[in-house]
């Protein structure tokens, strides 16, 4: 059962993943749903300070670099990209806007774009790590509830 555990755990820190596939595999694991969701949130959050912290640093670092430098450049502008169109949708209502980007469950928003993307936008770090943490929370309960609504509906 542990191992089930770290392997959403781990699942659930994996960029374009995250918590969105974690709770559906511990759902298909049989897994409890409630410790599977606090693992899950635990792994989605884990990597934030550091995505925060680093990536930026890291990303603009790796842009020119022969073999890495094309998807670094693809992570900038993607994070960039998010930003931007987080600020002009927010405008003063950032947090606001940051949440929902990381809490709505669709492909290419999570709190690994969202950190990058508040990063990019000299956010400050106790906003962006509470409105990612809250935007966690809001996806993994929806997929909680999609979860146990598809686990019912084939049983």
């Amino acid at each position: 059962m542990l191992k089930s555990y770290l392997w959403i755990f781990f699942i659930s820190m994996v960029p374009l993943i995250e918590l969105r596939g974690a709770i559906p595999v511990s759902q298909v694991m049989g897994l409890p749903i409630v410790p599977s969701f606090i693992v899950c949130i635990i792994g989605n959050m884990l990597p934030v300070p550091i995505i925060y912290l680093f990536a930026r640093k890291v990303l603009e670092w790796g842009a020119d670099k022969p073999v890495i430098g094309k998807f670094f450049t693809f992570c900038l502008e993607k994070g960039e990209k998010g930003g931007k169109k987080l600020q002009a949708k927010a405008g003063r209502g950032l947090f606001v806007a940051l949440l929902l980007f990381v809490g709505i469950p669709i492909p290419g928003t999570g709190a690994w774009t969202g950190t990058l993307a508040a990063s990019i936008l000299d956010m400050d770090f106790k906003s962006t790590v509470a409105a990612a943490m809250c935007g966690v929370l809001l996806a993994g309960i929806i997929m909680m509830v999609v979860s146990l609504l598809g686990v019912n509906i084939f049983l």
